[in-house]
């Protein structure tokens, strides 16, 4: 099933863990920062969010963009071209606002409002769901997105925030 299924409130779908506060999401972001990026580094995130998914047999799709070129992309089963294009949607908000697709819906919902009401932006353009992650460099800042799409929003955004986590660690 696409995207389809992310709903646009917080921590909704299967997922009974609560939904990550903006300040949860804002530490994420600091302390998930790369000392660099390469095109292996892209393929090394990639195949290790692909293993992931296939280990919870999730039917995501995987998408890693460096400065507007495509690093990385995978379907896995059970994935749409819905699921494309949720991506470009996602990667989008990343890439204008630096920041997590997830928080930056979050922050407007912490102001009482949504991304599609108050941002001003085409929603067949742009979407503020969970699931894509800025790729932050060492003395570069924002170079890119990591995005996953095809499971409700919070668990999009943890299943990339996990990978960035064990890439870190290695």
């Amino acid at each position: 099933m696409p995207d389809t299924r992310t709903d646009t409130r917080a921590g909704t779908g299967p997922d009974t863990r609560t939904a990550p506060t903006v300040e949860e999401l804002e530490e994420q972001q600091r302390r998930l920062v790369l000392p660099r990026f390469t095109h292996d580094d892209a393929w090394a995130l990639g195949s290790l969010l692909v293993e992931l998914a296939r280990q919870r047999r999730a039917p995501v799709a995987v998408d890693i963009h460096r400065a507007g070129q495509q690093l990385f992309h995978a379907a896995l089963p059970g994935s749409t071209p819905d699921n494309d294009a949720w991506i470009a949607r996602k990667r989008r908000v990343v890439e204008r606002y630096g920041a997590a697709s997830y928080l930056v819906g979050a922050r407007f919902r912490a102001k009482g409002t949504t991304f599609e009401d108050s941002s001003r932006l085409d929603a067949d353009v742009y979407a503020a769901h969970g699931g894509s992650f800025p790729i932050t460099v060492e003395g570069a800042g924002v170079i890119g997105a990591v995005t996953v799409s095809g499971l409700p929003q919070v668990e999009d955004h943890r299943l990339v925030v996990e990978a960035l986590e064990r890439f870190l660690a290695k």
